[in-house]
């Protein structure tokens, strides 16, 4: 039993060591086979690498060939350019200097010729110096003999010559002259009136009169309530905002806006529009909105100003000026509209200068400025034209235009001839059948009257006739006027008004004072 577990042992001994063996051997074939097969991959990449590497060189080689060649090509063209142009600017070189030469051979040749000239210039006047010597001793043996024979020195004859000459022009002269001045009198009538109608053709205007009323249209009549107010407080307040009488009668969509003054008709007008197109009517609104068409109305007069220069093509007015006659759109002169009135005058003095021969531009600017008086801030006691010259002074307007415009109405003495077209052409604008009305204009006049009459009175803000001149609204400043100076005043007005004036009818002055608290909530 044990024999045969040793001999068991045995054999699995020899077999094992057996089988070990034939491992390893198989296991090293093995190895040597893997090692020959990557020591063949390892030579076949390597001969691949060397492939690509001679490939890349080579083609690393043909583009800097092609490099070199471009290059090389590049710098012979290059070259070949800088070799143009060298032999270009040579050529222009070569050019320029026969062109010298030519020029110095063609310079010497006139230097040459000039001093020849020079040189035969001189022999002349030798020859002509000595022929001149010898006239004067021919011309003083001449004259010898003359003042032997007449008796007469040269001096004294040459003066009888004289005078005889002298009075022979003076006598062809004076024949001239009055010649001339007869003729002018003949034909001055004529040409005269001949002038004056080709004026008055080519300046056909239409003639517009104001009047003291605007009418004011609504789309229905449930506005005008809406004007008026409660218990009338906005139509108070619109009247004593503007100084314009609002008359809201039955007329039918219509308000009428009565008042001597166009800028406060037009203020008025405006302000209806802006307070009527937005809905909201109650006296803050009123005096906001009246307060700003106030000043729009300012710019826009100036926008006036501006657009009547240009198109008369008048230049470099003050801004003052071009201010006044912005102005003029909303004055009248007897109630003709003063801006067209000047515009109509301007082309008139310009056509009848031009007809004259006379400066045209500054018969324009005279004919234009010529009642600029009648529109100022303020009212001196001083004839318009007198104030229109001063103003016109004080502007540095020229001394010509000056004078036209204080001597159109003989205030002063004409000292250009601008200044007698500038008073026909005035006549002749104011005087087209249904230009003007007197009536209108001392009606205009009584009214400026009542209001520079209330103005006076010290702590007076505003004055307003309405009511075609049977009402003065007098505003009092309430801290400078107490209620018994109120009073006080409305009396004294009435009667300066009474005793100094003259009227139909009867003038009702109302004085009026109010005293407003207003703080602000920040």
């Amino acid at each position: 039993m044990n024999e045969q577990l040793i001999l068991l042992i045995a054999v699995g001994a020899s077999s094992l060591i057996l089988g070990i063996a034939i491992t390893w051997v198989l296991t090293r074939k093995s190895n040597k086979a893997r090692e020959q097969a990557a020591a063949e991959r390892a030579n076949a990449i390597i001969k691949e690498a060397e492939a690509k590497a001679e490939v890349l060189l080579k083609d690393k080689e043909m583009k800097a060939k092609d490099r070199f060649y471009k290059l090389k090509q590049e710098h012979e063209q290059s070259v070949r350019e800088k070799e143009k142009q060298i032999s270009v600017a040579e050529n222009r070189i070569k050019q320029k200097e026969q062109n010298l030469s030519q020029k110095m051979e063609q310079m010497q040749r006139k230097q040459n010729e000039a001093e020849q000239l020079q040189l035969n210039y001189k022999n002349h006047l030798q020859v002509l110096e000595k022929r001149k010597e010898e006239l004067d001793r021919q011309h003083e043996k001449q004259v010898e003999a003359l003042e032997k024979i007449s008796g007469l020195s040269k001096e004294d004859a040459k003066k009888q010559l004289v005078e005889a000459l002298m009075e022979e022009a003076k006598t062809n002269a004076q024949a001239a002259v009055k010649e001339m001045v007869e003729e002018a009198k003949l034909t001055a009538n004529k040409e005269a009136r001949k002038i004056v109608i080709q004026t008055i053709q080519r300046v056909a205007t239409e003639q517009a009169i104001e009047n003291s009323v605007t009418v004011f249209n609504i789309e229905n009549d449930d506005v005008k309530g809406r004007i008026i107010g409660r218990e009338g407080r906005n139509i108070r307040a619109l009247e004593s905002a503007t100084g314009i009488e609002i008359i809201v009668d039955d007329t039918p969509e219509a308000i009428i806006l009565s008042g001597f003054d166009p800028v406060r008709r037009e203020l008025a007008r405006l302000a209806l529009h802006q307070l009527v197109s937005d809905g909201r009517i109650h006296p803050a609104r009123i005096e906001e909105v009246v307060n700003k068409v106030r000043r729009q109305l300012e710019d826009e007069i100036i926008e006036t100003g501006k657009r009547t220069c240009i198109d008369l093509g008048i230049h470099g007015l003050a801004p003052e000026l071009i201010r006044m006659v912005g102005r003029m759109k909303y004055r009248s002169s007897y109630g003709q509209n003063l801006l067209q009135h000047s515009r109509e005058v301007a082309n008139l003095c310009a056509i009848m200068s031009a007809e004259l021969g006379l400066n045209t531009k500054l018969a324009k600017r005279a004919g234009l400025l010529h009642d600029i008086g009648k529109v100022p801030d303020d009212q001196p006691e001083l004839p318009h034209a007198l104030l229109g010259m001063k103003l016109a002074e004080k502007h540095k307007e020229n001394p010509e235009v000056c004078n036209a415009i204080g001597a159109h109405h003989d205030e002063v003495e004409m000292t250009s001839l601008i200044s007698p077209i500038v008073q026909v052409c005035d006549a002749i604008s104011g005087a087209r059948p249904g230009a003007r009305r007197e009536v209108v204009e001392q009606y205009i006049k009584r009214l400026k009257d009542l209001e520079s009459l209330a103005i006076s009175y010290k702590g007076v803000e505003k004055a307003f006739a309405i009511q075609a001149g049977r009402e003065l609204r007098v505003i009092v400043e309430s801290e400078k006027v107490d209620d018994k100076q109120a009073e006080t005043m409305s009396f004294d007005i009435a009667q300066r008004i009474q005793n100094e004036m003259t009227y139909p009818g009867q003038v009702r002055v109302t004085v009026i004072r109010e005293t407003r608290a207003v703080n602000i909530a920040k």
